[in-house]
Protein backbone atom coordinates (compact mmCIF):
# COMPACT_ATOMS: atom_id res chain seq x y z
CA UNK A 1 0.00 0.00 0.00
CA UNK A 2 2.94 2.35 0.36
CA UNK A 3 4.38 1.53 -2.96
CA UNK A 4 0.90 2.06 -4.40
CA UNK A 5 0.15 5.39 -2.66
CA UNK A 6 3.62 6.84 -3.54
CA UNK A 7 3.16 9.68 -5.36
CA UNK A 8 -0.83 10.53 -5.09
CA UNK A 9 -2.48 13.41 -3.78
CA UNK A 10 -3.75 12.53 0.06
CA UNK A 11 -6.78 12.50 -0.98
CA UNK A 12 -6.03 10.14 -3.02
CA UNK A 13 -4.20 7.94 -1.13
CA UNK A 14 -6.15 4.45 1.04
CA UNK A 15 -4.00 3.32 4.41
CA UNK A 16 -5.23 0.62 6.14
CA UNK A 17 -4.86 0.22 9.78
CA UNK A 18 -4.12 -3.73 10.60
CA UNK A 19 -4.20 -5.61 13.96
CA UNK A 20 -2.86 -9.33 13.54
CA UNK A 21 -2.89 -12.15 16.53
CA UNK A 22 -3.48 -15.98 16.66
CA UNK A 23 -5.80 -17.48 18.62
CA UNK A 24 -8.75 -19.82 19.18
CA UNK A 25 -11.80 -18.45 16.99
CA UNK A 26 -15.35 -20.03 16.95
CA UNK A 27 -17.19 -20.42 13.61
CA UNK A 28 -21.11 -19.80 13.17
CA UNK A 29 -22.98 -19.16 9.76
CA UNK A 30 -19.70 -18.83 8.23
CA UNK A 31 -18.76 -16.01 10.45
CA UNK A 32 -15.79 -15.73 13.68
CA UNK A 33 -16.41 -15.13 16.89
CA UNK A 34 -14.78 -14.80 20.44
CA UNK A 35 -11.84 -13.36 22.10
CA UNK A 36 -9.13 -14.31 19.24
CA UNK A 37 -11.22 -11.58 17.23
CA UNK A 38 -11.85 -9.20 19.39
CA UNK A 39 -8.27 -8.82 20.23
CA UNK A 40 -6.98 -8.15 16.85
CA UNK A 41 -10.20 -5.52 16.34
CA UNK A 42 -8.64 -3.97 19.46
CA UNK A 43 -5.04 -4.49 18.12
CA UNK A 44 -6.38 -2.51 14.62
CA UNK A 45 -7.54 0.21 16.87
CA UNK A 46 -4.02 0.70 18.24
CA UNK A 47 -2.26 0.91 14.81
CA UNK A 48 -0.96 3.72 12.89
CA UNK A 49 -2.90 4.68 9.84
CA UNK A 50 -1.23 2.56 7.34
CA UNK A 51 0.54 0.62 9.89
CA UNK A 52 0.45 -2.66 11.72
CA UNK A 53 0.01 -3.67 15.35
CA UNK A 54 1.06 -8.00 16.33
CA UNK A 55 -0.28 -9.32 19.50
CA UNK A 56 2.53 -11.11 21.94
CA UNK A 57 0.99 -14.48 20.80
CA UNK A 58 2.05 -13.29 16.80
CA UNK A 59 5.20 -11.63 17.93
CA UNK A 60 6.95 -15.32 19.37
CA UNK A 61 5.80 -16.83 16.03
CA UNK A 62 7.38 -14.20 13.46
CA UNK A 63 10.20 -12.29 15.43
CA UNK A 64 13.16 -14.22 14.11
CA UNK A 65 12.13 -15.57 10.94
CA UNK A 66 10.77 -11.96 9.04
CA UNK A 67 12.74 -8.83 7.78
CA UNK A 68 10.84 -7.17 10.38
CA UNK A 69 11.56 -4.73 13.20
CA UNK A 70 9.61 -4.51 15.85
CA UNK A 71 8.76 -1.56 18.73
CA UNK A 72 7.13 -3.00 22.07
CA UNK A 73 4.48 -0.48 22.64
CA UNK A 74 3.70 -2.40 26.25
CA UNK A 75 0.74 -4.14 28.15
CA UNK A 76 -2.84 -1.95 26.74
CA UNK A 77 -5.62 -2.86 28.42
CA UNK A 78 -8.64 -3.04 25.87
CA UNK A 79 -11.90 -2.57 25.45
CA UNK A 80 -13.84 -6.00 26.61
CA UNK A 81 -11.00 -7.98 26.95
CA UNK A 82 -10.41 -9.09 30.68
CA UNK A 83 -6.88 -10.02 30.28
CA UNK A 84 -4.39 -6.86 29.29
CA UNK A 85 -2.79 -7.70 25.47
CA UNK A 86 0.63 -6.75 24.90
CA UNK A 87 1.55 -4.95 21.41
CA UNK A 88 3.92 -4.55 19.11
CA UNK A 89 4.48 -1.80 16.13
CA UNK A 90 5.78 -4.12 12.86
CA UNK A 91 7.77 -1.74 10.77
CA UNK A 92 9.63 -3.73 7.43
CA UNK A 93 13.02 -2.80 6.61
CA UNK A 94 15.50 -3.65 4.04
CA UNK A 95 18.15 -6.42 5.51
CA UNK A 96 20.85 -4.86 3.23
CA UNK A 97 20.55 -1.63 5.35
CA UNK A 98 21.90 -1.21 8.57
CA UNK A 99 18.71 -0.55 11.14
CA UNK A 100 19.41 3.56 12.57
CA UNK A 101 19.03 3.52 16.56
CA UNK A 102 15.48 4.82 16.98
CA UNK A 103 13.79 6.21 19.77
CA UNK A 104 11.00 5.23 21.49
CA UNK A 105 7.74 7.04 20.62
CA UNK A 106 6.77 9.20 24.08
CA UNK A 107 3.95 11.09 22.06
CA UNK A 108 1.55 8.63 22.29
CA UNK A 109 -0.59 9.03 25.62
CA UNK A 110 -1.31 6.00 27.80
CA UNK A 111 -4.69 4.44 26.75
CA UNK A 112 -7.38 4.89 29.74
CA UNK A 113 -8.42 1.09 30.86
CA UNK A 114 -12.14 -0.08 31.27
CA UNK A 115 -12.60 -0.06 34.79
CA UNK A 116 -12.22 3.59 36.69
CA UNK A 117 -8.81 5.18 36.70
CA UNK A 118 -7.52 7.80 38.93
CA UNK A 119 -4.59 9.55 40.09
CA UNK A 120 -4.05 11.42 43.43
CA UNK A 121 -2.29 14.41 43.01
CA UNK A 122 0.26 15.87 45.93
CA UNK A 123 -1.73 18.19 48.39
CA UNK A 124 -0.63 21.50 48.72
CA UNK A 125 0.64 22.06 52.44
CA UNK A 126 -1.46 24.91 53.94
CA UNK A 127 0.24 24.61 57.14
CA UNK A 128 2.48 27.55 57.11
CA UNK A 129 5.39 25.78 57.85
CA UNK A 130 7.45 24.09 55.20
CA UNK A 131 8.58 21.43 57.41
CA UNK A 132 5.53 20.39 57.50
CA UNK A 133 5.54 19.60 53.71
CA UNK A 134 6.28 15.21 54.51
CA UNK A 135 3.12 15.17 56.19
CA UNK A 136 1.16 16.38 53.46
CA UNK A 137 2.94 13.95 51.09
CA UNK A 138 2.20 11.01 54.01
CA UNK A 139 -1.59 11.45 53.45
CA UNK A 140 -1.44 11.69 49.76
CA UNK A 141 0.93 8.16 50.01
CA UNK A 142 -1.56 6.61 52.81
CA UNK A 143 -4.68 7.94 50.36
CA UNK A 144 -3.06 5.99 47.21
CA UNK A 145 -2.14 3.02 48.97
CA UNK A 146 -5.84 2.53 50.36
CA UNK A 147 -7.11 3.03 46.56
CA UNK A 148 -4.55 0.77 45.12
CA UNK A 149 -5.98 -2.09 47.00
CA UNK A 150 -9.04 -2.20 45.02
CA UNK A 151 -8.41 -4.37 42.13
CA UNK A 152 -11.74 -3.03 40.36
CA UNK A 153 -9.99 0.46 40.87
CA UNK A 154 -6.78 1.16 38.19
CA UNK A 155 -4.46 3.70 40.06
CA UNK A 156 -1.44 5.51 39.22
CA UNK A 157 1.40 5.23 41.37
CA UNK A 158 2.94 7.97 43.77
CA UNK A 159 6.15 8.17 41.49
CA UNK A 160 4.52 9.68 38.62
CA UNK A 161 1.64 11.87 40.22
CA UNK A 162 4.49 13.06 42.31
CA UNK A 163 6.33 14.29 39.19
CA UNK A 164 3.21 16.89 39.51
CA UNK A 165 4.36 18.53 42.80
CA UNK A 166 5.04 22.20 42.85
CA UNK A 167 3.39 22.83 39.43
CA UNK A 168 0.41 24.71 38.12
CA UNK A 169 -1.18 21.74 36.45
CA UNK A 170 -3.95 21.02 33.41
CA UNK A 171 -6.19 18.41 34.81
CA UNK A 172 -7.06 17.18 31.72
CA UNK A 173 -3.39 17.17 30.39
CA UNK A 174 -2.50 15.65 33.53
CA UNK A 175 -5.82 12.55 32.93
CA UNK A 176 -3.77 12.61 28.81
CA UNK A 177 -0.45 12.04 30.44
CA UNK A 178 -1.58 8.88 32.86
CA UNK A 179 -4.43 7.66 30.99
CA UNK A 180 -6.64 8.15 33.72
CA UNK A 181 -10.29 9.00 34.16
CA UNK A 182 -10.51 11.14 37.47
CA UNK A 183 -7.63 12.63 39.05
CA UNK A 184 -8.20 13.90 42.86
CA UNK A 185 -6.12 17.07 44.46
CA UNK A 186 -6.45 18.87 47.86
CA UNK A 187 -4.56 20.28 50.32
CA UNK A 188 -3.69 20.01 54.28
CA UNK A 189 -3.54 22.04 57.41
CA UNK A 190 -2.27 20.92 60.35
CA UNK A 191 -2.01 23.52 63.14
CA UNK A 192 -2.41 23.51 67.11
CA UNK A 193 -3.27 19.60 67.55
CA UNK A 194 -5.75 19.54 64.62
CA UNK A 195 -5.89 19.11 60.62
CA UNK A 196 -7.91 20.05 57.96
CA UNK A 197 -8.10 17.98 54.52
CA UNK A 198 -10.10 19.30 51.75
CA UNK A 199 -10.16 16.78 48.59
CA UNK A 200 -12.18 17.30 45.39
CA UNK A 201 -12.24 14.61 42.47
CA UNK A 202 -12.31 15.89 39.14
CA UNK A 203 -13.39 13.94 36.05
CA UNK A 204 -10.33 14.77 33.81
CA UNK A 205 -11.50 14.55 30.43
CA UNK A 206 -14.15 17.42 31.03
CA UNK A 207 -12.36 19.23 34.10
CA UNK A 208 -15.83 18.41 35.74
CA UNK A 209 -15.89 18.11 39.57
CA UNK A 210 -17.38 14.46 40.66
CA UNK A 211 -17.34 15.07 44.13
CA UNK A 212 -15.74 17.96 47.12
CA UNK A 213 -15.61 17.68 51.08
CA UNK A 214 -13.42 18.85 53.68
CA UNK A 215 -12.23 16.62 56.81
CA UNK A 216 -11.76 18.10 60.25
CA UNK A 217 -10.76 16.51 63.27
CA UNK A 218 -8.09 16.06 65.98
CA UNK A 219 -4.21 15.32 64.85
CA UNK A 220 -4.84 11.91 66.25
CA UNK A 221 -8.09 11.44 64.12
CA UNK A 222 -5.87 11.59 60.79
CA UNK A 223 -6.01 7.83 60.32
CA UNK A 224 -9.89 8.07 60.03
CA UNK A 225 -9.73 11.14 58.19
CA UNK A 226 -8.00 9.38 55.54
CA UNK A 227 -10.41 6.17 55.49
CA UNK A 228 -13.13 9.03 55.41
CA UNK A 229 -11.72 10.18 52.21
CA UNK A 230 -11.07 6.57 50.67
CA UNK A 231 -14.45 5.62 51.12
CA UNK A 232 -15.66 8.52 49.67
CA UNK A 233 -13.71 8.28 46.07
CA UNK A 234 -14.57 5.04 45.65
CA UNK A 235 -18.21 5.73 46.47
CA UNK A 236 -18.02 8.55 43.60
CA UNK A 237 -16.02 6.69 41.08
CA UNK A 238 -17.14 3.02 41.66
CA UNK A 239 -20.65 3.03 43.15
CA UNK A 240 -21.27 -0.74 42.55
CA UNK A 241 -18.16 -1.40 44.92
CA UNK A 242 -19.97 -2.65 48.33
CA UNK A 243 -19.38 -0.86 51.35
CA UNK A 244 -18.49 -4.25 52.67
CA UNK A 245 -15.81 -4.21 50.63
CA UNK A 246 -14.35 -1.36 51.71
CA UNK A 247 -14.16 -2.11 54.81
CA UNK A 248 -12.18 -5.20 54.36
CA UNK A 249 -9.73 -3.23 52.48
CA UNK A 250 -9.25 -0.74 55.42
CA UNK A 251 -5.59 -1.21 56.40
CA UNK A 252 -3.76 0.18 59.64
CA UNK A 253 0.01 -0.73 59.54
CA UNK A 254 0.21 1.71 62.72
CA UNK A 255 -1.95 3.74 65.52
CA UNK A 256 0.56 4.86 67.11
CA UNK A 257 0.85 9.08 65.17
CA UNK A 258 4.54 9.54 66.41
CA UNK A 259 5.45 6.40 64.99
CA UNK A 260 4.13 7.64 61.56
CA UNK A 261 5.75 10.64 61.64
CA UNK A 262 9.04 9.26 62.07
CA UNK A 263 8.15 7.05 59.04
CA UNK A 264 6.85 9.90 57.28
CA UNK A 265 9.99 11.88 57.61
CA UNK A 266 12.36 8.92 56.91
CA UNK A 267 9.82 8.14 54.02
CA UNK A 268 10.87 11.64 52.24
CA UNK A 269 14.43 11.10 52.22
CA UNK A 270 13.97 8.37 49.96
CA UNK A 271 13.07 11.25 47.21
CA UNK A 272 16.31 12.99 47.75
CA UNK A 273 18.47 9.80 48.03
CA UNK A 274 22.37 9.66 48.49
CA UNK A 275 24.61 7.52 51.16
CA UNK A 276 23.99 10.07 54.21
CA UNK A 277 20.24 10.60 53.58
CA UNK A 278 19.80 6.28 53.56
CA UNK A 279 21.73 6.31 56.81
CA UNK A 280 18.95 9.30 58.20
CA UNK A 281 16.45 7.13 56.81
CA UNK A 282 17.52 4.20 58.53
CA UNK A 283 17.83 6.17 61.93
CA UNK A 284 14.25 7.82 61.61
CA UNK A 285 12.61 4.62 60.48
CA UNK A 286 13.94 2.69 63.94
CA UNK A 287 12.76 5.47 65.96
CA UNK A 288 9.30 4.62 64.29
CA UNK A 289 10.02 0.91 65.72
CA UNK A 290 11.30 1.95 69.03
CA UNK A 291 7.58 3.16 69.61
CA UNK A 292 5.72 1.00 67.76
CA UNK A 293 7.54 -2.44 67.57
CA UNK A 294 4.73 -3.98 65.16
CA UNK A 295 5.19 -0.87 62.77
CA UNK A 296 6.26 -3.55 59.55
CA UNK A 297 6.23 -0.29 57.37
CA UNK A 298 8.26 1.12 59.21
CA UNK A 299 10.62 -2.05 59.68
CA UNK A 300 10.76 -3.54 55.81
CA UNK A 301 11.90 0.01 55.33
CA UNK A 302 14.85 -0.21 57.17
CA UNK A 303 16.19 -3.07 54.90
CA UNK A 304 15.15 -1.13 51.58
CA UNK A 305 16.98 2.00 52.46
CA UNK A 306 19.92 -0.50 52.27
CA UNK A 307 18.80 -1.63 48.82
CA UNK A 308 19.34 2.04 47.85
CA UNK A 309 22.46 1.79 49.09
CA UNK A 310 23.87 -0.93 47.02
CA UNK A 311 21.81 -0.70 43.87
CA UNK A 312 20.58 2.66 43.24
CA UNK A 313 24.22 4.97 45.30
CA UNK A 314 27.24 2.11 43.74
CA UNK A 315 27.91 2.26 47.76
CA UNK A 316 28.94 -1.28 48.71
CA UNK A 317 27.19 -2.56 52.03
CA UNK A 318 29.46 -4.24 54.60
CA UNK A 319 28.19 -7.98 55.23
CA UNK A 320 26.66 -6.89 58.58
CA UNK A 321 24.74 -4.34 57.07
CA UNK A 322 23.49 -6.82 54.31
CA UNK A 323 22.57 -9.76 57.26
CA UNK A 324 20.95 -6.52 59.10
CA UNK A 325 19.06 -5.89 56.29
CA UNK A 326 17.71 -9.17 55.68
CA UNK A 327 16.69 -9.77 59.21
CA UNK A 328 14.16 -6.59 58.92
CA UNK A 329 13.24 -8.01 55.79
CA UNK A 330 12.31 -11.43 57.79
CA UNK A 331 10.72 -9.09 60.70
CA UNK A 332 8.38 -7.23 58.31
CA UNK A 333 7.10 -10.21 56.84
CA UNK A 334 6.58 -11.98 60.26
CA UNK A 335 4.54 -8.84 61.53
CA UNK A 336 2.05 -8.21 58.68
CA UNK A 337 1.24 -12.18 58.66
CA UNK A 338 2.64 -11.88 54.76
CA UNK A 339 -0.81 -9.73 54.27
CA UNK A 340 0.35 -6.45 53.50
CA UNK A 341 1.68 -6.44 49.69
CA UNK A 342 3.70 -3.19 49.79
CA UNK A 343 5.71 -5.17 52.79
CA UNK A 344 6.36 -8.03 50.95
CA UNK A 345 7.34 -6.31 48.12
CA UNK A 346 10.12 -4.82 49.17
CA UNK A 347 11.09 -7.72 51.23
CA UNK A 348 10.99 -9.62 48.23
CA UNK A 349 13.21 -7.54 46.96
CA UNK A 350 16.03 -7.78 49.69
CA UNK A 351 15.91 -11.37 49.71
CA UNK A 352 16.67 -11.50 45.97
CA UNK A 353 19.22 -9.39 46.02
CA UNK A 354 20.86 -9.22 49.35
CA UNK A 355 20.45 -12.51 49.79
CA UNK A 356 20.05 -14.58 46.49
CA UNK A 357 17.45 -16.56 47.41
CA UNK A 358 15.80 -16.31 44.57
CA UNK A 359 12.91 -18.60 44.68
CA UNK A 360 11.45 -17.14 48.04
CA UNK A 361 11.63 -14.03 46.67
CA UNK A 362 9.70 -15.15 43.48
CA UNK A 363 6.83 -16.64 45.60
CA UNK A 364 6.29 -13.30 47.91
CA UNK A 365 6.62 -10.93 44.84
CA UNK A 366 3.66 -12.91 43.43
CA UNK A 367 1.79 -12.57 45.97
CA UNK A 368 2.41 -9.37 46.10
CA UNK A 369 0.91 -8.06 42.66
CA UNK A 370 -2.08 -10.61 43.07
CA UNK A 371 -2.99 -9.37 46.34
CA UNK A 372 -2.16 -5.41 44.74
CA UNK A 373 -2.05 -5.13 41.04
CA UNK A 374 -1.77 -1.31 40.94
CA UNK A 375 1.42 -1.88 42.77
CA UNK A 376 4.27 -0.52 40.27
CA UNK A 377 7.08 -0.75 42.61
CA UNK A 378 6.02 -4.78 43.02
CA UNK A 379 5.78 -5.12 39.46
CA UNK A 380 9.66 -3.87 39.43
CA UNK A 381 10.96 -6.05 41.75
CA UNK A 382 8.85 -8.90 39.83
CA UNK A 383 10.97 -8.02 36.61
CA UNK A 384 14.38 -8.11 38.08
CA UNK A 385 13.47 -11.39 39.76
CA UNK A 386 12.32 -12.92 36.53
CA UNK A 387 15.60 -11.80 35.33
CA UNK A 388 17.60 -13.51 38.42
CA UNK A 389 15.65 -16.27 37.39
CA UNK A 390 15.97 -16.57 33.80
CA UNK A 391 12.74 -15.49 32.85
CA UNK A 392 13.15 -12.76 30.01
CA UNK A 393 9.88 -12.41 28.06
CA UNK A 394 8.30 -12.27 32.39
CA UNK A 395 10.65 -9.79 33.19
CA UNK A 396 9.55 -7.97 30.64
CA UNK A 397 5.49 -8.62 30.73
CA UNK A 398 6.40 -7.01 34.12
CA UNK A 399 8.28 -4.12 33.65
CA UNK A 400 5.58 -2.73 31.52
CA UNK A 401 3.17 -3.31 33.74
CA UNK A 402 5.26 -1.13 36.12
CA UNK A 403 5.36 1.68 33.34
CA UNK A 404 1.66 1.66 32.80
CA UNK A 405 1.13 2.32 36.70
CA UNK A 406 3.64 4.86 36.65
CA UNK A 407 4.41 6.34 33.54
CA UNK A 408 6.24 9.53 34.47
CA UNK A 409 7.80 7.30 37.47
CA UNK A 410 11.77 9.33 37.67
CA UNK A 411 13.21 5.75 38.53
CA UNK A 412 11.88 4.63 35.12
CA UNK A 413 15.55 4.21 33.81
CA UNK A 414 15.45 1.41 35.80
CA UNK A 415 12.94 -0.78 34.25
CA UNK A 416 14.02 0.23 30.97
CA UNK A 417 17.27 -1.01 31.45
CA UNK A 418 15.92 -4.50 32.68
CA UNK A 419 13.90 -4.77 29.78
CA UNK A 420 16.91 -3.87 27.77
CA UNK A 421 18.43 -6.76 29.35
CA UNK A 422 15.71 -9.04 28.71
CA UNK A 423 15.61 -8.12 24.96
CA UNK A 424 19.13 -8.93 24.89
CA UNK A 425 18.80 -12.50 26.29
CA UNK A 426 15.84 -13.17 23.96
CA UNK A 427 18.61 -11.75 21.09
CA UNK A 428 16.03 -8.92 20.37
CA UNK A 429 19.22 -6.63 20.28
CA UNK A 430 17.81 -3.79 18.28
CA UNK A 431 14.43 -3.27 20.38
CA UNK A 432 17.08 -3.97 23.60
CA UNK A 433 19.19 -1.21 22.40
CA UNK A 434 16.44 1.38 21.64
CA UNK A 435 15.00 0.50 25.24
CA UNK A 436 18.73 1.04 26.76
CA UNK A 437 18.85 4.21 25.07
CA UNK A 438 16.24 5.30 26.96
CA UNK A 439 17.16 4.60 29.84
CA UNK A 440 20.86 5.88 29.66
CA UNK A 441 19.08 9.40 28.43
CA UNK A 442 17.37 9.48 31.71
CA UNK A 443 19.88 8.00 33.96
CA UNK A 444 23.24 7.59 32.76
CA UNK A 445 24.95 5.03 35.15
CA UNK A 446 26.77 1.53 34.94
CA UNK A 447 23.51 -0.53 35.06
CA UNK A 448 22.05 1.42 31.81
CA UNK A 449 25.41 2.04 30.21
CA UNK A 450 26.18 -2.12 30.52
CA UNK A 451 22.47 -2.63 28.64
CA UNK A 452 23.40 -0.37 26.03
CA UNK A 453 26.90 -1.54 25.65
CA UNK A 454 25.50 -5.14 25.42
CA UNK A 455 22.80 -4.13 23.03
CA UNK A 456 24.52 -2.42 20.47
CA UNK A 457 26.95 -4.95 20.17
CA UNK A 458 24.23 -7.82 19.47
CA UNK A 459 22.91 -5.65 16.93
CA UNK A 460 25.89 -4.98 15.31
CA UNK A 461 26.27 -0.94 16.34
CA UNK A 462 29.84 -1.23 17.33
CA UNK A 463 30.62 2.32 16.97
CA UNK A 464 27.62 2.93 19.92
CA UNK A 465 28.85 0.25 21.88
CA UNK A 466 32.67 1.32 22.10
CA UNK A 467 31.24 5.01 22.84
CA UNK A 468 29.44 3.49 25.47
CA UNK A 469 32.00 1.92 26.86
CA UNK A 470 34.38 5.10 26.87
CA UNK A 471 30.89 6.83 29.34
CA UNK A 472 31.08 3.91 31.45
CA UNK A 473 34.64 4.00 31.86
CA UNK A 474 34.77 7.89 32.12
CA UNK A 475 31.77 7.52 34.92
CA UNK A 476 33.21 4.80 36.89
CA UNK A 477 37.10 4.27 35.79
CA UNK A 478 37.74 0.90 37.61
CA UNK A 479 34.50 -0.77 35.88
CA UNK A 480 35.88 -4.44 34.33
CA UNK A 481 33.90 -6.84 33.05
CA UNK A 482 33.48 -9.17 36.05
CA UNK A 483 31.42 -6.45 37.38
CA UNK A 484 28.81 -7.47 35.14
CA UNK A 485 27.98 -10.69 37.56
CA UNK A 486 26.90 -8.16 40.27
CA UNK A 487 24.96 -5.76 38.19
CA UNK A 488 23.27 -8.11 35.68
CA UNK A 489 22.68 -11.51 38.00
CA UNK A 490 21.05 -13.17 34.83
CA UNK A 491 19.76 -17.03 35.90
CA UNK A 492 21.87 -18.78 33.29
CA UNK A 493 25.76 -19.33 33.49
CA UNK A 494 25.64 -19.07 29.72
CA UNK A 495 23.52 -15.81 29.78
CA UNK A 496 26.23 -14.97 31.76
CA UNK A 497 28.86 -15.35 29.77
CA UNK A 498 27.11 -13.69 26.99
CA UNK A 499 26.70 -10.57 28.91
CA UNK A 500 30.10 -10.96 29.88
CA UNK A 501 31.47 -11.55 26.08
CA UNK A 502 29.40 -8.99 24.38
CA UNK A 503 30.97 -6.22 27.25
CA UNK A 504 35.12 -7.42 26.22
CA UNK A 505 34.29 -7.50 22.81
CA UNK A 506 33.13 -3.85 23.03
CA UNK A 507 36.09 -2.88 24.86
CA UNK A 508 35.49 -2.98 28.31
CA UNK A 509 38.50 -4.30 30.72
CA UNK A 510 39.12 -7.47 32.49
Amino acid sequence: MAEANAGLAPDRRISFRIGVHIGDVMVRAGDLFGDGVNIAARLQALAKPGGVCISSATYDQVRKVLPITFTDLGVQQVKNIQEPVRAYQATAYNETEKPEPARLDETATPPVPDKPSIAVLPFQNMSGDHEQEYFADGIVEEIITALSRFKSLFVIARNSSFTYKGKAVDIKQVGRDLGVRYVLEGSVRKADGRVRITGQLIEASTGAHVWADRFDGELHDVFDLQDKITSSVVGAIAPAIEQAEIERVKYQSTSRLDSYEYHLKGRALFSRPSPGNMIKAQGLFKRALDLDPNYAAACVDVAHAAILHQAFLGSALTDQMRQEAIQFAETACRLCGNDDAAVIGKAAHVFAYLGGQNERAERLVEEAVTMNPNLAGAWNVRGWISIMRAEPQRAILSFNTMLRLSPLDPRRAIAWTGMGIAHFLLDECLQGYRISLKAVETVPDIHSLGALIINAMGAGLIQEAREGVARALEAQPQYRVENSYKLFPVGKKEWQERIANALREAGVPD
